[in-house]
């Protein structure tokens, strides 16, 4: 068993997207930094890795009984250990995992570059198990849970505010009327006017949100501020947003 000391640790809990989990040089200066006094590392393959990073599915067994209280937790003088907590590596990408004494990757967090490059130091010096995911798993994306393209490039708020103008679009697709859905549409693009107003509602949706879709602009982000004034939770997550602040 080969383990890694005085690992930083930046937990992102519940996420099942590894687009959520962001990389250290988007961490923030109000995220909780935890230290793991000792993490044990595995080696695993390209698509359990994707499994570990993307879902919130149990692990597998052989792979839960190889790091069972195996890291451990520093916390002031005190070391706490914990059940199912290790560092997942393909050879090329690094997650952290605690399953919080589950069997899921219910909170996981990227590593500092240091840390990064002493887990590349130790696969090249010692010998590893390979553990594997034996059955095939199929990740099935959708306005809540979108598919990383349709993030891909974004910064850490931009992604956070993009997420949240799909709430707002899934929110008004369930509960909006029809003159509601052809208002955002024509919102989002003023131009076309009379062209929205001979759609029916569920046309106008799936338009505005086929439009919305590539990439992140002003467009999208006036959009989005208009959408959620006046919704207390989602001016909520707007205002964390703008509220944060980058390390």
């Amino acid at each position: 068993m080969v383990h890694i000391r005085d690992v930083w640790v930046n937990w992102f809990e519940g996420e099942e997207n590894g687009y959520n989990v962001c990389d250290f040089h988007e961490w923030r200066s109000d995220d909780r930094i935890e230290v793991l006094d000792q993490a044990i590392l595995v080696l695993v393959s390209a698509k359990l890795f994707h499994y570990i990073e993307n879902n919130l599915s149990d692990l597998p067994d052989d792979l839960l009984a190889e790091v069972h209280q195996q890291s451990y937790l520093r916390k002031n003088m005190s070391r706490i250990q914990l059940d199912y907590c290790f560092i997942a590596t393909d050879g090329e990408r690094i997650i952290a995992v605690d399953t919080m004494g589950y069997k899921t990757p219910i909170r996981k967090s990227r590593l500092t570059p240091r840390q990064e490059q002493m887990v590349y130091e130790q696969l090249k010096a010692n010998q590893f198990l390979h553990f594997d995911l034996k059955e095939e798993v199929e990740k099935e994306y959708h306005i809540l849970s979108p598919s990383p393209a349709d993030l891909r490039g974004l910064t850490r708020k931009e992604r956070q505010l993009k997420q949240l103008l799909y709430m707002a679009l899934d929110q008004l697709y369930s509960s909006g009327t029809d003159a509601e859905v052809r208002y955002w549409y024509t919102e989002w693009c003023p131009s076309e006017y009379m062209r929205i107003q001979m759609l029916d509602r569920d046309q106008a949706w799936e338009q505005l949100f086929a439009e919305i879709r590539e990439g992140w602009t002003d467009r999208h982000h006036q959009l989005c501020e208009a959408m959620v004034r006046g919704q207390a939770f989602f001016e909520k997550l707007w205002e964390l947003e703008h509220g944060a602040s980058v390390k």
